[in-house]
């Protein structure tokens, strides 16, 4: 997988790491002192050196993207990988490599029109749905997916659960989208614990239906 995928895989890690070359560009231009966290209420809480900025956010992106890469390969299910989602974990850290980095050099620019906490609510939701249309195609694996005891041992269970959770992610997807500009910090965490908690009880119940069916 990884000799097959090499091209994209250094493409995707050299997007993850453009961000670098954008803050070398505007490094006269960007303050010493970089915005690096904003909380719920949209005010910056947390600030970073410029140096670490520009050079620690994208290299970190680009680790961690690295890491999801070796890991999915490593998975000894990774043939039964959807070529969709082998995609969508390549491309996740890229892409928001690019967004979050833009995002703060926009701030650190003097720019402040941007509202972070309604931004991230919509990235979110935006990424629940692409999931959630993923999830029936995602087969049996050890690093993709609803991974829980009863998926594992029964592919029906598997199959049925990422068919459910595909609708609830899509569902979340689009409350998020709906809610974002209300700027109510509860409905994320909200639906991110529905989007936890009910495929988990839906592959219980399947389990626990199919193991009396069984008897």
């Amino acid at each position: 997988m990884l000799r097959k995928n090499k091209f994209t895989i250094i493409l995707t890690t050299l997007v993850c790491l453009l961000p670098m070359v954008a803050g070398l560009i505007l490094w006269n231009k960007l303050p010493d002192q970089i915005p690096s966290h904003w909380g719920i209420d949209g005010q910056v809480d947390s600030w970073s050196s410029k140096p670490f900025a520009v050079f620690f956010f994208p290299a970190l992106l680009a680790g961690i993207h690295l890491l999801c890469v070796f890991a999915t390969t490593l998975d000894p299910k990774h043939k039964n990988y959807a070529p969709q989602m082998f995609r969508l974990v390549l491309w996740i850290c890229p892409v928001l490599s690019l967004i979050l980095n833009g995002m703060v050099y926009t701030y650190a620019l003097g720019y402040d029109i941007l509202n972070v906490p309604v931004i991230m609510c919509i990235l979110v939701g935006i990424m629940f749905i692409i999931v959630g249309n993923y999830l029936p195609k995602c087969r049996q694996s050890y690093t993709m997916g609803i991974k829980l005891p009863w998926t594992l041992d029964d592919e029906g269970n598997w199959n049925a659960t990422h068919r459910f959770g595909g609708w609830v992610w899509v569902g979340c997807g689009i409350a998020m989208l709906t809610t974002a500009f209300l700027g109510i910090f509860w409905v994320l965490i909200g639906v991110l614990l529905v989007a936890v908690i009910a495929p988990t009880v839906y592959s219980y119940i399947y389990y626990r239906k199919h193991k009396k069916d069984d008897l």
